[in-house]
């Protein structure tokens, strides 16, 4: 599960910088920085025809009823999953981030980056609800750093991804599958 995640501008972040500073512009500054929690607005990329094009979103689709938020999909049932099978074949987002966070279960918070980057890019879906475009994050087994602390996290697309995951969908089915790149976790205070 993914239930938070980091939006900071960092200096060794310039490419989110980027997709912020396009992002605030869109929202008139209404846009969740920092840690961003579930029913936030914030950036995600998307397909506009041929290009990848940045846009604002609030991060969970509406649950059963109108209760609740469904904030993550599992990679390995989405395409069966009615709410998500649409979603997963027409209207692939990526989620832009600085890293994410899970709790163990002494609930202690771990962020999660690469070693050497603090971009760290989490597939997703969209749909538009009443005018609102919103996203969900796909999730998958742990590799073994997330692994130590959660049975779950967020699929990982490298920048080499991003285009093949919204413009292709098969090459996006096979990324669902693959194995998760290597994070390192650290402690939160």
């Amino acid at each position: 599960m993914c239930g938070r995640y980091t939006l900071y501008t960092g200096e060794q972040a310039e490419e989110i910088r980027q997709i912020i500073d396009i992002a605030q512009r869109q929202a008139n500054g209404q846009l969740k920085l920092g840690e961003v929690f579930p029913s936030d607005r914030a950036p995600i990329l998307i397909a506009n025809q041929d290009k990848v094009v940045v846009r604002t979103a609030i991060w969970g689709f509406p649950g059963l009823h109108g209760k609740g938020l469904l904030i993550n999909a599992r990679s390995e049932t989405a395409e069966e999953r009615p709410t998500f099978r649409e979603p997963l074949l027409t209207s692939r987002c990526v989620v832009p981030t600085t890293g994410f966070y899970e709790w163990n279960q002494k609930k202690e918070k771990f962020l999660f980056q690469y070693e050497n980057s603090t971009v760290v890019y989490l597939a997703g879906l969209y749909e538009m609800v009443e005018g609102k475009r919103r996203y969900t994050i796909l999730t998958t087994h742990p590799n073994q750093a997330v692994a130590a602390v959660h049975n779950r996290m967020p699929v990982l697309l490298s920048h080499a991804q991003v285009r093949p995951w919204l413009m292709d969908t098969a090459t996006a089915l096979k990324l669902l599958h693959r194995e998760q790149p290597e994070l390192v976790g650290k402690l939160q205070d």
